[in-house]
Protein backbone atom coordinates (compact mmCIF):
# COMPACT_ATOMS: atom_id res chain seq x y z
CA UNK A 1 0.00 0.00 0.00
CA UNK A 2 2.78 2.41 0.90
CA UNK A 3 4.58 1.54 -2.35
CA UNK A 4 1.39 2.34 -4.30
CA UNK A 5 1.07 5.68 -2.50
CA UNK A 6 4.63 6.76 -3.36
CA UNK A 7 4.24 5.65 -6.98
CA UNK A 8 1.01 7.60 -7.27
CA UNK A 9 2.61 10.68 -5.68
CA UNK A 10 5.61 10.49 -8.02
CA UNK A 11 3.36 10.11 -11.07
CA UNK A 12 1.21 13.12 -10.14
CA UNK A 13 4.36 15.22 -9.56
CA UNK A 14 5.71 14.29 -12.99
CA UNK A 15 2.39 15.16 -14.66
CA UNK A 16 2.20 18.46 -12.78
CA UNK A 17 5.76 19.49 -13.67
CA UNK A 18 5.24 18.50 -17.30
CA UNK A 19 2.10 20.60 -17.55
CA UNK A 20 3.92 23.58 -16.01
CA UNK A 21 6.77 23.41 -18.50
CA UNK A 22 4.31 22.99 -21.40
CA UNK A 23 2.30 26.01 -20.29
CA UNK A 24 5.46 28.07 -20.00
CA UNK A 25 6.64 27.04 -23.47
CA UNK A 26 3.28 27.90 -25.02
CA UNK A 27 3.22 31.35 -23.42
CA UNK A 28 6.46 32.17 -25.22
CA UNK A 29 5.06 31.71 -28.70
CA UNK A 30 5.88 34.04 -31.55
CA UNK A 31 4.00 35.08 -34.67
CA UNK A 32 5.95 36.11 -37.77
CA UNK A 33 4.05 38.14 -40.37
CA UNK A 34 5.26 38.58 -43.95
CA UNK A 35 3.66 41.47 -45.86
CA UNK A 36 3.09 41.00 -49.60
CA UNK A 37 1.62 43.29 -52.26
CA UNK A 38 3.43 46.54 -51.54
CA UNK A 39 3.28 48.78 -54.61
CA UNK A 40 6.29 50.86 -53.52
CA UNK A 41 8.82 51.19 -50.71
CA UNK A 42 7.73 54.65 -49.48
CA UNK A 43 6.66 55.24 -45.90
CA UNK A 44 5.96 52.48 -43.41
CA UNK A 45 3.68 49.52 -42.75
CA UNK A 46 1.66 49.62 -39.53
CA UNK A 47 0.33 46.45 -37.90
CA UNK A 48 -2.03 45.92 -34.96
CA UNK A 49 -2.29 42.54 -33.23
CA UNK A 50 -5.60 41.72 -31.52
CA UNK A 51 -6.46 38.83 -29.19
CA UNK A 52 -10.23 39.30 -29.48
CA UNK A 53 -12.92 41.08 -31.41
CA UNK A 54 -13.01 44.14 -29.15
CA UNK A 55 -11.60 47.02 -31.17
CA UNK A 56 -10.71 44.92 -34.21
CA UNK A 57 -9.66 46.04 -36.75
CA UNK A 58 -9.45 49.82 -36.37
CA UNK A 59 -8.79 50.57 -32.68
CA UNK A 60 -5.06 50.04 -32.31
CA UNK A 61 -5.30 51.31 -28.72
CA UNK A 62 -7.16 48.05 -27.90
CA UNK A 63 -4.54 45.89 -29.63
CA UNK A 64 -2.23 43.53 -27.75
CA UNK A 65 0.63 45.03 -29.76
CA UNK A 66 0.94 47.66 -32.47
CA UNK A 67 3.94 48.81 -34.42
CA UNK A 68 4.96 50.62 -37.56
CA UNK A 69 7.97 49.44 -39.55
CA UNK A 70 9.85 51.72 -41.93
CA UNK A 71 10.10 50.28 -45.42
CA UNK A 72 13.46 49.45 -46.96
CA UNK A 73 14.44 47.65 -50.14
CA UNK A 74 13.72 44.21 -48.69
CA UNK A 75 10.82 41.91 -47.99
CA UNK A 76 8.90 43.07 -44.94
CA UNK A 77 8.69 40.61 -42.06
CA UNK A 78 7.48 41.55 -38.57
CA UNK A 79 7.76 39.29 -35.53
CA UNK A 80 5.50 39.47 -32.46
CA UNK A 81 7.10 37.62 -29.54
CA UNK A 82 6.14 36.37 -26.07
CA UNK A 83 2.54 35.61 -27.00
CA UNK A 84 0.28 33.34 -25.01
CA UNK A 85 -1.34 30.51 -26.93
CA UNK A 86 -4.63 31.56 -28.47
CA UNK A 87 -6.33 33.18 -31.42
CA UNK A 88 -4.97 36.43 -32.81
CA UNK A 89 -5.88 38.64 -35.76
CA UNK A 90 -3.77 41.29 -37.46
CA UNK A 91 -4.82 44.43 -39.29
CA UNK A 92 -2.11 46.04 -41.43
CA UNK A 93 -1.85 49.02 -43.73
CA UNK A 94 0.79 50.72 -45.88
CA UNK A 95 1.19 54.22 -44.50
CA UNK A 96 2.83 55.59 -47.65
CA UNK A 97 2.76 59.23 -46.48
CA UNK A 98 3.92 58.54 -42.89
CA UNK A 99 0.95 60.26 -41.25
CA UNK A 100 0.15 57.33 -38.94
CA UNK A 101 -3.40 56.72 -40.20
CA UNK A 102 -5.11 54.70 -42.92
CA UNK A 103 -6.17 57.46 -45.30
CA UNK A 104 -9.64 57.27 -46.85
CA UNK A 105 -11.56 59.10 -49.55
CA UNK A 106 -14.78 61.06 -48.78
CA UNK A 107 -16.80 57.84 -49.12
CA UNK A 108 -14.69 56.12 -46.44
CA UNK A 109 -12.90 53.82 -48.87
CA UNK A 110 -9.20 53.35 -47.99
CA UNK A 111 -6.82 55.11 -50.36
CA UNK A 112 -3.79 53.26 -48.95
CA UNK A 113 -3.13 49.53 -49.17
CA UNK A 114 -4.44 47.41 -46.29
CA UNK A 115 -4.83 43.77 -45.33
CA UNK A 116 -5.72 41.29 -42.62
CA UNK A 117 -4.50 37.94 -41.37
CA UNK A 118 -6.14 35.01 -43.19
CA UNK A 119 -6.60 37.37 -46.18
CA UNK A 120 -10.43 37.40 -46.03
CA UNK A 121 -12.50 38.61 -48.96
CA UNK A 122 -13.46 42.25 -48.44
CA UNK A 123 -16.85 43.20 -49.86
CA UNK A 124 -18.69 45.96 -47.99
CA UNK A 125 -16.76 46.67 -44.83
CA UNK A 126 -14.07 45.45 -42.49
CA UNK A 127 -13.97 41.74 -41.68
CA UNK A 128 -14.88 40.24 -38.31
CA UNK A 129 -12.23 38.99 -35.88
CA UNK A 130 -13.29 35.38 -36.51
CA UNK A 131 -12.65 35.73 -40.24
CA UNK A 132 -9.07 36.81 -39.58
CA UNK A 133 -8.17 34.75 -36.50
CA UNK A 134 -4.97 32.71 -36.55
CA UNK A 135 -4.25 30.06 -33.92
CA UNK A 136 -0.89 30.60 -32.24
CA UNK A 137 -0.21 27.39 -30.35
CA UNK A 138 3.44 26.48 -30.71
CA UNK A 139 6.83 28.11 -30.48
CA UNK A 140 6.56 29.69 -33.96
CA UNK A 141 3.64 30.54 -36.27
CA UNK A 142 4.19 32.11 -39.71
CA UNK A 143 1.56 33.90 -41.76
CA UNK A 144 1.40 36.08 -44.86
CA UNK A 145 -0.80 39.11 -45.41
CA UNK A 146 -1.61 40.25 -48.95
CA UNK A 147 -2.22 43.99 -49.03
CA UNK A 148 -5.17 45.25 -51.09
CA UNK A 149 -5.96 48.56 -52.74
CA UNK A 150 -9.54 49.20 -53.85
CA UNK A 151 -8.66 52.31 -55.83
CA UNK A 152 -6.04 50.93 -58.19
Amino acid sequence: MQRFFWSFLLLTDVIFLTSLSSAKAVSNSSLTVTINGLKNQRGQVCLSLFSGGRGFPSSSDRAVAARCVKLENAALTVKFENLKAGNYAIAAYHDANNDGILNRNPLGIPTEEFGFSQNPKILTGPPKFGDCAVLVAGPQTNIQIQLLNFLS
